[in-house]
């Protein structure tokens, strides 16, 4: 690839020299607002899913987002490795090798998204689904809409790789922009392909996975356009070509390829997870209740909880590369803060309104309502766990430190709570109330072993640096 002069806007420099509460808050709160935004795309697929298609579409949605999730997180580790290296060269004022960085992780997420990840996606599907012990309701909602993800998703990523590079370089608000677009367009293709309009049939639940796949393209299309413009600060030009330079390559995978296998690790766990709540007696009314109160409302903890994530690796990142490591140690700890306030707020709506929570997805059968009332009590006291464990986990990434957090989540999610759920399976068979006790020791358990590697330092010493790139 040829090197090209850097031709976008400049790096914000207050992220490394201004207040350090006020950078973690600039990064976090785009990021934050995004992530509530465009989590409003999975609130309305549930809610209309839930309304003309019953619990069973709610369930298949949620089993295949976990399996999708599962297949696409390696795509998201070199979005993780570009992270790290972004923001080092950001905060050392490095703005080619932050362009090279991007556009290397452009070329290998394209070649691995269509040459991969589609033709494989739609053969194994059938197999993921029976892996989760779906029931045949539930598959034959599932398959189309897993599928579709899967086989179209390369427009979403190229949307994760941009807000993954611009946040580290120290814009969040064009992230939240594009954000924005995508999930305004969804919500309208959605509704339309869920319900139908005019000479649209209703396509039900596999109308979601259209809607949200036409968005990502259109969208992505969108970013590719404004990264070739020059109006940002990460900046392509026409002097890049095609060739893949494997010294940036390399380092991507060197930082991104823990947290790959720490992501699938963790999701290959939440499929098992479902595997136990599929042995359950009433196991699809469990399903039913896992994928509304742990995946979509939980996540009005997780979506702040990954904006502090990314606001911390970014000022750990930049602040590292600058010179400055006790700015980092600040920034955690001001991003902590804000996670257990959010956190806490959505806990006591969890205790509080738990049946009008749920209401809102078209759940009113009472088997449902009940198991989901239970569940959203323990992930009360859950959120305020994981929300520090994600923005330690930031920290640490942000300085390089990604091997850390893959064996902190092989203990914690993978371990433990698969652990307890085979031990009670054994001896005295489950119930909901253990699968969701064993999700809250997993945290807490992941909330400590991060803090506590973060505070031993190690990260300080961490190297990052690419090849001058060759003409």
């Amino acid at each position: 690839m040829a090197a090209s002069p850097h031709s976008g806007k400049s790096f914000d420099r207050s992220l490394v020299d201004g207040p350090v509460a006020r950078a973690v808050w600039r990064l976090a709160w785009p990021t934050m607002l995004q992530n509530v935004i465009s989590g409003f795309q999975g609130l309305v697929d549930h809610a209309l899913v839930g309304h003309f298609v019953g619990y069973t579409g709610n369930a298949a949605i949620g089993v295949s987002l976990q399996i999708f999730i599962v297949v696409i997180v390696f795509l998201n580790s070199l979005f993780t490795g570009m992270s790290v290296l972004v923001a080092r060269f950001a905060g050392a004022n490095e703005p080619e090798k932050v362009n090279r960085t991007v556009y290397q992780a452009f070329i290998a997420s394209a070649a691995l998204c269509v040459g991969i990840l589609a033709p494989l996606g739609w053969a194994l599907s059938p197999a993921l689904l029976r892996l989760v012990n779906a029931t045949a309701e539930v598959r034959a909602e599932a398959l189309p809409y897993l599928r579709i993800m899967l086989v179209f998703s390369f427009g979403m990523m190229l949307l994760f790789m941009l807000g993954a590079a611009l946040r580290s370089a120290g814009d969040a608000r064009t992230p939240l922009r594009l954000g924005i677009a995508l999930t305004a367009l969804n919500v309208v293709l959605n509704v339309i392909f869920i319900r139908g309009l005019g000479p649209i049939p209703a396509f039900g639940t596999t109308g979601a996975a259209i809607g949200s796949s036409v968005a990502g393209i259109v969208t992505g299309g969108i970013a590719v356009y404004l990264l070739c413009s020059g109006r940002l600060v990460v900046a392509w030009s026409r002097s890049m070509g095609w060739r893949p330079d494997w010294d940036t390559i390399r380092a991507l995978f060197r930082f991104g390829l823990p947290t790959g296998i720490q992501g699938i690790a963790m999701n290959v766990a939440g499929v098992l997870l479902l595997r136990f709540i599929g042995s359950l007696h009433q196991s699809a009314q469990a399903q039913a209740a896992y994928a509304v109160g742990y995946t979509e409302l939980f996540s009005l903890i997780t979506w702040t909880s990954m904006g502090l994530m990314g606001a911390a690796a970014a000022v750990a990142g930049q602040n590292l590369g600058a010179g400055r490591p006790e700015r980092a140690v600040q920034g955690v700890h001001v991003a902590a803060r804000i996670g257990l306030g959010v956190a806490a707020v959505v806990g006591a709506l969890f205790l509080t309104i738990p049946d009008r929570l749920l209401a809102l997805f078209g759940m009113h059968d009472p088997v449902v309502v009940g198991i989901g009332t239970q569940l959203l009590a323990y992930l009360s006291l859950s959120g305020l766990f994981i929300t520090v464990a994600l923005t330690y986990t930031g920290a640490l990434q942000g300085t390089g430190d990604t091997r850390s957090p893959l064996y902190i989540s092989l203990v914690s999610q993978i371990a433990i709570p698969l652990g307890i759920c085979a031990f009670l399976d054994a001896t005295r068979g489950l119930r909901p109330a253990d699968i969701w006790l064993a999700i809250l020791l997993g945290h807490a358990m992941r909330c400590a072993l991060s803090v506590l590697r973060f505070r031993q330092g190690k990260w300080r010493a961490i190297q990052v640096d690419i090849e001058p790139a060759r003409p």
